[in-house]
């Protein structure tokens, strides 16, 4: 018997509410970091645990997905961002299932039905007290609210009691998505009470943090030689990168480019030929009527944008000051506005209140209280019935912004915002009709949130001029003529030099601006400076390094790029890192020479002043130091330093050590113990409560790397 069997056997009714979009929060730690475009017969989407994925059935698991979704709500447009949220949750999906269930099934976790019942309806879970929560507001739907705002579980019952299909379906919904939740926090919490701390490694800790070392000390730092004067042999190089191989682990692969970005600009030719045409729909602007600017400006502008406005004086856009005094239907323009030619036209000139005070009904496209969707024809005739009983007296304005508004942000307050003035942030019809009415007036505004029954409360004495503004943005774009030469450039540049010696040669050569991109990981769409980079992306991943690519066209930009390293996952090469390497054995080699001349120079000394004045150097102090610090003063970070002090007794005196930032002799000055409690319960409580939260995200991160995931789905269109 399911649940909702269950609850239907216990249970009686309610109202309808909400389609909520769930989200299994689990997964919000698994998420990583059409056709395809294959190399032959690939078509490997990806590796979770030892099993393939392949495009066949990952692409479609997302069509599935799509077709749910659109079969849910048949107005969902799918665009390029939802269908990314898609994929990824799809790819989730998939390491849920063979990563993270493989683990509840080892350990035998499970979640019974009468403590999902439980979850449900008699203790409800946090989550499930989300779902029913107005996100915007904070506050539990009303449907569901006692009178004190919290989850009345008699109305929940009720409601589950009579669900419909859909209603239904969400409730299911709701119930896996609970299974979920609950088998990861048992799994966490078996994890969390595996991470005990000892009453000894909690005084440790109490120590580390709390025993103080004032010290003085002599300091050869490695910047006193410059690098250039310490040789190291191809020997001494191999030997350290052997050494310290761990130090050069890539934990994902990677790539990086260097490239020559050719931005498209409009020719002189380009912006003469536009400002002529910026001219003609000037003067057409003036032989306009008012009923035909929304089509005229529809027809001229940039992307087919309305732009239609109010202004004061203190934001107006017209730069003109004549707008002031100018009469209604006056043109100004054409200007030059960045990468635009803007012309204006003032259609209008009202006296309208400096502020005003209103309260609105809000009928709204979505219905917050049924969680259903409105026409606007619809939600215009609600509203206009909703008129007609206030004006004729058959019920109250108070009553309907409770049982009707869909504004949950004004209810409490009556469906009332306070005074406001033009340049508050309300869209411009419901501001207007306060401004613009007077006190008693009553009437429905049209805005994009749907109809607002608007009554005015209040307005000012004092008012001012308000100027409605249109406007047409004209794009100062390049021709095609010059797109084309600017392609011609970026193809002559790629065709010349097809190494990477000729490319550098030649960036040198021209001395044109070579631009970096690093990190570049498979499943990249953008790159710094580059949208839409999928193209790209594709070639870096099945080129060679110090390939030259062919010319990438994005947004008034080419782009010609060469592969300048590849990072595999696992020991970089030590090519790749050569120059650290090389760096840090130069540092161990300084170290050397100077560890032996503090032996020379100091001998037997035990006095900083002494050994600093024998090394020709400048004693220092580093006063209050504990174990678990992790800078000196006027050095910065310098474990080395602190772990030899902490160690010592007061008066005693290091030998020459090795540190990040040079080769120092410490000597302790003075030791300030830490003062033991009587138990360590409180600090052993602290460290597990710093070790637990790290389980949530660190666990995941440990499962997913032991599951070798191999992620290629940015080589694919689905």
């Amino acid at each position: 018997m399911s649940v909702l069997e269950k609850i239907r056997s216990k249970t009686g009714l309610l109202v309808g509410i909400v389609g909520l979009a769930l989200i299994i929060f689990i997964l919000e730690s698994l998420l990583g970091s059409g056709g395809a475009l294959f190399s032959g017969q690939d078509l490997e989407v990806g590796k979770i645990a030892g099993d393939q994925i392949e495009y066949p059935a990952f692409s479609a698991k997302v069509n599935e997905q799509i077709a749910q979704i659109q079969k849910q709500n048949p107005n969902a447009q799918i665009d390029d961002k939802m269908k990314e949220q898609i994929i990824e949750s799809v790819w989730s999906q998939l390491i849920n299932e063979k990563v993270i269930k493989v683990q509840y099934k080892k350990l035998g976790i499970t979640v019974s039905e009468d403590e999902l019942y439980d979850l449900m309806l008699v203790h409800p879970h946090p989550y499930v007290i989300q779902q029913l929560t107005d996100q915007q507001t904070g506050k539990i739907y009303e449907g569901f609210a006692t009178p004190d705002g919290t989850l009345d579980l008699a109305k929940l019952n009720k409601w589950v009691g009579q669900t419909n299909a859909e209603q239904e379906k969400f409730w299911k919904q709701l119930e896996k998505s609970i299974l979920e939740v609950r088998a990861a926090e048992k799994y966490n919490n078996l994890i969390k009470k595996g991470l005990y701390v000892t009453s000894a490694e909690a005084k440790d800790v109490f120590i580390a943090q709390n025993k103080q070392v004032n010290t003085s000390f002599v300091m050869k730092r490695y910047s006193d030689v410059a690098d250039s004067t310490v040789k190291v042999s191809e020997d001494e190089i191999s030997a350290y990168y052997k050494k310290h191989q761990n130090d050069y682990k890539i934990s994902e692969t990677s790539r990086k480019i260097e490239y020559i970005a050719y931005d498209v600009m409009p020719s002189k030719g380009d912006y003469e030929i536009l400002l002529k045409d910026a001219q003609r729909a000037t003067d057409e602007f003036k032989t306009k009527a008012a009923k035909e600017d929304s089509s005229f400006i529809a027809q001229e502008s940039e992307g087919a944008v309305v732009s239609i406005s109010n202004y004061g004086k203190k934001n107006m856009i017209i730069s003109d000051s004549t707008v002031y005094t100018a009469a209604k239907g006056s043109v100004f323009g054409p200007y030059t506005e960045g990468t635009f030619f803007k012309i204006y036209k003032l259609t209008d000139i009202k006296s309208i209140a400096d502020s005003a005070k209103v309260r609105h009904i809000l009928i709204g496209l979505q219905s917050q209280k049924t969680q259903t969707q409105r026409t606007p024809e619809v939600a215009k005739r609600i509203a206009d019935s909703l008129l007609t009983l206030i004006k004729t007296k058959q019920v109250k304005f108070d009553t309907l912004v409770k049982t009707m508004s869909d504004d949950m942000g004004s209810i409490a307050k009556g469906g009332d915002y306070g005074w406001f003035d033009e340049n508050k942030g309300f869209v411009d019809p419901f501001k207007n009709a306060g401004l613009q009415g007077t006190v008693g007036n009553i009437t429905v505004v049209q805005t994009q949130f749907g109809y607002h029954i608007i009554e005015v409360l209040n307005v000012s004495k004092t008012r001012h001029n308000s100027y409605t503004v249109a406007q047409i943005s004209k794009l100062i774009a390049p021709s095609g003529e010059t797109t084309q030469e600017y392609y011609k450039v970026a193809s002559d540049f790629a065709g010349k030099n097809q190494t990477a010696d000729a490319f550098n040669k030649s960036v040198e050569t021209e001395k044109l601006n070579k631009r970096i991109a690093e990190n570049i990981k498979e499943g990249d769409k953008t790159l710094p400076g580059l949208d839409m980079a999928k193209d790209l992306v594709r070639w870096v991943y099945k080129s060679k390094k110090g390939d030259i690519s062919p010319v990438f066209e994005f947004k008034d930009r080419f782009v010609v790029a060469q592969l300048a390293a590849i990072k595999e996952k696992g020991i970089a090469d030590k090519e790749d890192v050569r120059d650290d390497v090389t760096a840090k054995a130069i540092r161990d080699k300084k170290a050397e020479m100077f560890i032996k001349e503090f032996e020379t120079k100091a001998g037997s000394s035990k006095s900083i002043d002494d050994i600093a004045a024998k090394m020709g150097l400048t004693a220092e102090k580093a006063d209050n130091l504990n174990f678990s610090a992790f800078n000196v003063a006027a050095i910065g970070r310098e474990d080395a330093l602190i772990g030899t002090a902490s160690a010592m007794k007061t008066g005693t005196t290091s030998k020459a050590i090795k540190g990040d930032n040079g080769v120092f002799i410490v000597n302790v000055v003075s030791v300030t113990e830490a003062v033991l409690p009587t138990d360590f319960k409180g600090k052993q409580q602290e460290i597990e409560r710093m070790n637990n939260g790290r389980v949530d995200y660190e666990m995941f991160d440990a499962l997913k790397e032991k599951a070798g995931i191999e992620d290629h789905r940015g080589k694919f269109d689905f």
